[in-house]
């Protein structure tokens, strides 16, 4: 007993010492630079949006962020490799739609839990598609597709990014409310898929904001419908699929930044201050606001509540239309 005694007196004493060199490693943090992991290649999105936010919140901490691009599988090995990071505050990465709400319906098995082993630190942003044909598409309104896709069901095809991304799951929602069976054609990016959209071998696509505007503006492509829930600012002209009568089809595609579970509540709290200060600095606000996304910021607990709602809505979609990885 008293051996016994003797032991647990130590590593009480142990645990007190400790507890102040802990409590001073997260007063100094961060001490060196931060590994900020980008699930997505280099040049895409997910990426310029990383390096910006990244350099704004690098000037603020005063430590370097460094962006280590870990593309592949949906964006699920980037994500797992945030949720095998340390929980100190020096590994954190940026936190995607697909990975967060919808890649878990979707393959079978994923080597991560959205839900325990990532831990939401701050809201980026938030982007709505649009829904284009080509120019000289027959289609000039969303009921004028149902009205076709209605007559042969079947012929008509839409485009895609790849399979359970947003551009496919915004065509699989449309299906379902409007009752209509399309076509879906994957490609290996959104880029090549509005390539052949222009090309005339797909119909349509729904495609984010800021990739649809530039090719729409030229004449190349007509707008029929955004997905947002009011019309943007940036193209007051085109009309919400709400207004045309399919509010359901209603997508935001979103990112944020994320951490490994385990991670305190005051480096959550630092780097949360800091995003928000970050999405304030003008240079980032503009690059985004310019695409016609909504500024995210807010705290850790309302970008965990946005992931808690969107991963059930998807996950429908995902069972309803049948969806599997390739």
């Amino acid at each position: 007993m008293k051996r016994r005694e003797i032991l647990k007196a130590a590593s009480s004493v142990a645990t007190a010492a400790l507890a102040p060199a802990l409590a001073q490693a997260q007063d100094k943090y961060p001490s060196k630079p931060i590994t900020w992991v980008c699930p997505y290649a280099a040049g895409g999105n997910a990426d310029s949006r990383s390096r910006q936010v990244a350099k704004a919140m690098s000037t603020l901490l005063g430590q370097p962020i460094i962006i280590d691009n870990k593309a592949g599988a949906g964006g699920n090995i980037g994500t797992e490799a945030i949720a095998r990071g340390k929980p100190d505050g020096y590994t954190i990465g940026m936190g995607n739609f697909a990975p967060l709400a919808v890649n878990q319906s979707l393959f079978k098995k994923l080597n991560f839990d959205p839900a325990t082993d990532l831990m939401p630190i701050c809201l980026i942003e938030r982007g709505p598609l649009i829904l284009m044909v080509r120019n000289d598409s027959p289609y000039k309104s969303v009921k004028d597709v149902v009205a076709a896709a209605k007559a042969a069901p079947g012929k008509l095809s839409y485009a895609s990014g790849g399979i359970g991304g947003s551009h496919h799951l915004s065509g699989a929602l449309f299906e379902n409310a409007a009752g209509i069976d399309m076509i879906h054609a994957p490609y290996k990016s959104g880029s090549a898929g509005a390539t052949d959209l222009m090309g005339g071998q797909v119909h349509m696509m729904f495609e984010q904001m800021y990739a649809a505007m530039p090719s729409i503006k030229a004449g190349r492509l007509r707008a029929l419908a955004i997905t947002s829930k009011t019309r943007s600012p940036l193209a007051p002209d085109i009309p919400t699929m709400a207004e045309q009568g399919f509010p359901a089809v209603e997508v935001l595609n979103w990112q944020g930044v994320i951490g490994p579970k385990g991670m305190s509540a005051e480096l959550i709290g630092k780097l949360n201050a800091a995003c928000n200060k970050a999405l304030q600095d003008p240079d980032v606000k503009e690059k985004i606001l310019s695409q016609g996304n909504e500024v995210g910021g807010g705290t850790p607990e309302q970008f965990a509540a946005l992931i808690k709602t969107e991963a059930p809505r998807w996950a429908k979609v995902v069972r309803d239309a049948k969806i599997v990885p390739e």
